[in-house]
């Protein structure tokens, strides 16, 4: 095997971590800026309790843009809540449409229960508040007691419940998407005022050039920025809030796995500007490297970290700034908008979303339930009472002085007790036995499987004993790089009796010329019975791989020299390798390595330490199938 390490390696190949680990790097990212995001709310109370005057004095600063007789005149917090938080909303419907293109939400069927659950988890905290603040000027601003903030919240349930199921985050995201389209609908249709009808359509006209353009042309990246400026800007004119337009262009980009067919034209779009290195040919290659991923792909790696990191923060350093004091908090406590608010996040979202997911099963005989198991749902119940972003964008449209205020802290005050509910739930459920636990976090529900043709003893290549609760299926490349780095991690991994590894066979031909050989003559050790000894082999020699190597290591192994070359140069195990392959593009891999867990394919890095977490969520599941 080569001693150099692939460029930028870590754990992962650059396709694992690029292009198909979107929902692991989302997830990721949000719990590492939660801490960001909960600093700025701290940070924000502090500047307005010590220094008041100077914080609405900073925030209120009016900044204009002016072309012509064209401007926009807004202050400093309405360019970040109406400017900024575009992008925040635009990464949230990236996120939405991934999961129906490649995530659970493929299954249609497993929509019913978090969509259901969604809207009544809005409506039961709506009527709450309502019911509270009946009769009261408070009631216009109802609106505010219904949205999850979707960051916030999935940063901290990564926080407080590790070893969660990974679908449990999947459950939450739908749940947490319905509350933000739904919501945002809301901020469209009752708290935007003086619709303009002109620039509303010119808005919407704007936004129907992203599916045309994605789908039948290959447009630079200015017409895009181009069309979203004239989407946003005409809703703003509009009178419509103009943060619509991020999720309205999120929902239209899509999301797929390179297919190997791009991935080959790329490569050879590359060779051709290697051989005639030409600025015509540079930008050919680059713009076919470039649609080898999905939009949805581009998007999110451009704009994840920033609304993470930098925009989500600013929006909180923006607007939760209160100034705290005895009397306040005494006065806010009582007041019926501060009530409305914390009951309805606190006791409406988790009696609302638990009781229709029960309903539901209960109503179809367990026909249709949750894809996780109770105490996950209930736990998803409890932490959407976490609002943050889409509250206080309402609060700000629906109140101002004192009752804003009031709105404010019962956001945060909410946000808390919904933090530390969720947190002593998950660590009762810890506390139970492994089997019990099992069933209460993954339920009973089949996750949807991934790989295309089910392992099969008779010809697959197996590792480990025949019954082991957890099948790892590998697809790789002998000549990869990345396959000779994640060998040593997969061979720790079965250490485990509980596991057991299958090896499939996808040469990468256009970058690996010599794989395909190397692979036939796998297969051309395995009809003499050395399969295995062949393999490891190979990955340990991965620069030695011309035939004659291949003839050197079948002797090593005390093979027959003679019949394993005939084997090779006859082709005669060449259609075994092409099944492989062919079964690799049924089940959309299109590098290596890619890794299958019980038919799950595993996105992002393949250290071990990463695959053995998967492994032990797959015996969680066996167990909860017990």
């Amino acid at each position: 095997m080569s001693e150099e390490t692939p460029p930028g390696h870590s754990g992962s190949t650059a396709w694992a971590r690029s292009i198909a680990s979107q929902f692991g790097r989302y997830l990721k990212t949000e719990t590492a800026s939660s801490g960001i995001l909960l600093a700025a709310i701290v940070v924000a109370v502090l500047w307005a309790s010590v220094a008041g005057s100077s914080y609405e004095d900073f925030w209120s600063t009016r900044f204009v843009v002016q072309l012509g007789t064209w401007g926009i005149d807004l202050d400093l917090r309405e360019w970040v809540s109406q400017g900024l938080m575009t992008f925040f909303f635009l990464v949230v419907g990236l996120e939405a449409r991934r999961e129906i293109d490649l995530g659970d939400l493929r299954d249609r069927s497993k929509l019913l229960i978090p969509f259901v659950a969604g809207l009544a988890g809005m409506l039961l905290p709506v009527l709450l508040f309502l019911a509270i603040n009946a009769g009261g000027d408070g009631a216009v601003g109802w609106g505010v007691a219904m949205s999850t903030d979707t960051a916030l919240a999935l940063g901290l349930v990564a926080i407080l419940g590790r070893g969660l199921p990974e679908r449990l985050r999947g459950f939450m995201v739908t749940l947490f998407i319905v509350d933000d389209l739904v919501a945002l609908l809301v901020i469209a249709l009752v708290y935007s005022t003086d619709i303009q009808v002109v620039p509303l359509l010119i808005a919407v006209g704007a936004w129907a050039l992203f599916p045309l353009m994605m789908r039948y042309t290959k447009a630079p990246t200015s017409f895009y920025v181009a069309a979203g400026f004239l989407c946003w800007g005409a809703l703003l004119f509009s009178g419509v809030d103009p943060v619509v337009a991020g999720l309205a262009i999120g929902l239209v980009a899509p999301a797929y796995s390179p297919g190997r067919n791009n991935l080959e034209e790329a490569s050879g779009l590359f060779r051709s500007f290697r051989e005639q290195p030409t600025p015509q040919l540079a930008r050919t290659a680059s713009a076919g490297l470039i649609n080898a991923i999905s939009p949805n792909e581009r998007l999110q790696s451009r704009y994840l970290p920033w609304t993470s990191y930098v925009i989500v923060p600013l929006f909180a350093l923006a607007n939760a700034g209160i100034a705290i004091d005895p009397a306040f908090l005494a006065t806010a406590y009582a007041a019926p908008i501060t009530i409305g608010i914390i009951v309805g996040y606190v006791v409406g979202k988790p009696v609302a979303i638990f009781g229709v997911a029960r309903l539901i099963t209960a109503l179809t005989r367990g026909k249709v339930k949750p894809p996780v198991g109770w105490a996950a749902v209930a736990g998803s119940g409890t932490i959407a009472g976490v609002g943050f972003t889409v509250a206080v964008l309402i609060a700000n449209l629906a109140f101002t002085g004192e009752q804003l205020d009031q709105a404010k802290l019962g956001i945060l005050t909410a946000a808390l007790l919904s933090a530390v509910i969720t947190f002593v739930l998950f660590r009762i459920t810890n506390a139970l036995s492994v089997a019990r636990r099992s069933r209460a976090l993954f339920g009973e529900t089949e996750q949807l499987v991934d790989l295309a043709d089910a392992v099969d003893a008779r010809r697959d290549h197996i590792r480990g004993p025949d019954d082991a609760p957890v099948t790892i299926v590998e697809y790789g490349d002998f000549q990869c790089p990345y396959c000779g780095r994640a060998e040593p991690e997969v061979r720790m991994l079965l250490s485990d009796t509980e596991v057991r590894f299958v090896w499939r066979h996808l040469p990468l031909v256009d970058v690996h010329p010599a794989a395909r050989m190397a692979a036939e003559a796998a297969e051309a050790a395995g009809a003499q019975g050395s399969f295995w000894e062949m393999h490891d082999i190979l990955l340990a020699n991965q620069d030695c791989l011309e035939p004659e190597d291949l003839n050197r290591y079948a002797a090593e192994l005390g093979l027959d020299v003679e019949r394993f070359e005939s084997d090779i140069t006859s082709g005669r195990h060449l259609a075994r390798v092409m099944e492989d392959t062919g079964s690799a593009d049924l089940s959309g891999v299109s590098g290596t390595p890619t890794f299958f867990i019980n038919g799950r394919r595993h996105y992002g890095a393949y250290d071990v330490e990463s695959l053995r977490a998967a492994v032990r969520a797959e015996r969680d599941l066996a167990f909860s199938a017990r």
